[in-house]
């Protein structure tokens, strides 16, 4: 029990190990008969290195230092409330089928960055400009509006969202007749504003004094007055744009303006016939106008179908064929690739 710990086990007296005599425990000695020592092969290899303990560190080649950390000299870049705009709006426009689930995250984010006026002001202006610039985004942006301006938390004296919204549309309202006779790159701008002000007006929601959710009627008279601009100056692309705007919202203008009295459908139909018969469009546009209000007065004066007069009401399901003579029905996914034609 006196024995110092440095002595082996089973021995009385004390060893002196040398660097040649170790043996590392995770690499047992061989044990074959005729293995040789390589303390001899050790000592040569250190005497003939050319290491040296004073010499430079070694750094990798592409090897950057950072820098010391200094908090009173960091600069932290925050996200701007442009990149965090663009960023979402390019999402539910690469995504669309998302909106409904990451309409809520986006509208967190949204209220903890927008703070000021200016920045409302700022958002109206990115929303608009974005919802008019990528290509076929205007329902998305829209809907996005019309959410924006019940559950957005700022309301400042000068106007919340909805109010700072139609203003802005109110200023491209007021160029109107400028714009549609304009060079092409100002008349593809208006008419892209023209396509989501009837969006806008499908899905931008007022609340009434009774508390009843009403479309805006400023877009409704504001629509009228964009037809009959369009059709004022009759060149192709603003044919196109206000044939475009009767197929999105003819049905709910007719029905409102039914509603209150007046015949202005009936009075836009007679002025696309009349631009038919006088301008110089081509034969193509003239045909195809000419079909589309013809759908559109048809499916207007149409009545609507219900069990008491229509027999086949519950069986009215249509049937489709392929070229080769297949029946398939509506819930055929191939029914959306067949029937892209038809879109303009």
């Amino acid at each position: 029990m006196n024995d110092p710990f440095d002595r082996a086990p089973g021995q009385g007296e004390a060893v002196d190990l040398t660097f040649s005599d170790w043996k590392s425990p995770y690499n047992p000695p061989s044990q074959s008969a005729h293995s040789t020592p390589v303390s001899g092969d050790v000592n040569s290899v250190v005497k003939s290195s050319k290491l040296s303990a004073t010499a430079p560190e070694f750094v990798p080649s592409g090897f950057f230092e950072s820098l010391p950390y200094d908090e009173g000299d960091a600069s932290y870049s925050e996200t701007t409330l442009a990149e965090m705009v663009t960023d979402f709006l390019c999402h539910l426009s690469s995504s669309p089928g998302s909106f409904e689930t990451d309409v809520e995250h986006i509208m967190y984010m949204l209220n903890s960055y927008v703070s000021t006026e200016g920045l409302l002001q700022e958002l109206v202006e990115l929303i608009y400009t974005q919802s008019t610039e990528i290509p076929n985004f205007s329902y998305m942006g829209a809907r996005l509006c019309n959410y924006l301006s019940h559950n957005l938390t700022i309301n400042p004296d000068k106007g919340n969202f909805r109010q700072l919204l139609l203003k802005r549309c109110q200023t491209e309202y007021e160029q109107r007749h400028k714009a549609v006779s304009g060079d092409k790159e100002t008349q593809k701008r208006f008419h892209s504003y023209v396509l989501f002000l009837g969006e806008l007006y499908l899905h931008l929601e007022v609340k009434g004094a009774k508390g009843s959710l009403n479309r805006a009627q400023i877009l409704l008279v504001a629509l009228k007055d964009l037809m009959v601009s369009l059709l004022s100056h009759p060149v192709d692309a603003n044919l196109i744009c206000a044939v475009k705007l009767l197929k999105l919202t003819g049905s709910v203008l007719d029905d409102e303006w039914k509603r209150s009295g007046h015949q202005h459908m009936e009075e836009i139909i007679q002025r696309i016939e009349n631009v038919l018969l006088d301008a110089t469009c081509s034969r193509c546009l003239t045909f195809f106008t000419e079909i589309n209000v013809f759908i559109l007065f048809t499916t207007l004066n149409a009545p609507h179908a219900t069990p008491d007069n229509d027999p086949n009401y519950f069986m009215n399901e249509p049937i489709f064929y392929t070229e080769d003579g297949i029946p398939f029905t509506a819930a055929d996914p191939a029914l959306t690739l067949r029937m892209r034609w038809i879109q303009i």
